[in-house]
């Protein structure tokens, strides 16, 4: 007797079968995370943005606007982003501490016065301290740069693109740090600024 042959539906749907299963075993078993943070509720991304924006502001040095994006954080719903957040808040807090009566001994002392003074928009007080900074270390580039910034924000155009192009060739990087630094948006339109900024354009 001839063997009853597998229909081609009962064939195809097997394959099918397998495939979908095949399929389904590549399918993530967690949702995607992000440095232990689950990334699928759009609030959850929002709040990992704000964070992230808060962070860059800190390691500029600029406590006062970082502590202010941190605290938007801090409302989001993620607890695990919120506990980083509160952390360097109170970072930012000491950081930002007016320290008047502290007596700076070196010129990182009084670099970090001055940076301290700069958020808090204490021009005079900021321009004293990166001023006594530079004196004592004229070759530290992080000095002249800050300096260069400082210019910028009290608007002394080419006192900031003479401290700026200092601060480059003591260390290309700053050209780096600058095309993306908010506390010269002042010179954005000053075709000096491009210049030095952008020298392969030339």
């Amino acid at each position: 007797m001839a063997k009853a042959k597998k229909s081609p539906a009962s064939s195809s749907s097997h394959g099918k079968s397998s495939k979908s299963q095949k399929r389904k075993s590549l399918t993530p078993a967690h949702p995607p995370q992000r440095g232990g943070v689950e990334m699928v509720d759009p609030r959850v991304q929002a709040q990992m943005k704000l964070y992230d924006d808060a962070l860059a502001l800190f390691h500029q040095q600029k406590f006062q606007r970082a502590k202010q994006e941190l605290e938007k954080v801090l409302e989001g719903p993620s607890k695990e982003l919120a506990d980083r957040a509160r952390m360097h808040v109170k970072i930012a807090e000491q950081r930002m501490k007016p320290s008047q009566e502290q007596n700076p001994k070196n010129a990182e002392d009084h670099y970090q016065r001055g940076v301290t003074m700069m958020n808090l928009g204490r021009w005079d007080d900021a321009r004293e301290s990166l001023d006594r900074a530079r004196k004592l270390a004229a070759k530290a580039d992080h000095i002249v740069y800050a300096l260069a910034a400082l210019d910028c924000l009290t608007g002394e155009a080419d006192a900031a693109l003479g401290n700026l192009k200092i601060a480059i060739e003591l260390n290309s990087a700053n050209r780096y740090h600058a095309r993306n630094d908010e506390d010269f948006a002042f010179l954005q339109e000053d075709p000096r600024f491009t210049e030095l900024l952008y020298p392969e354009k030339e």
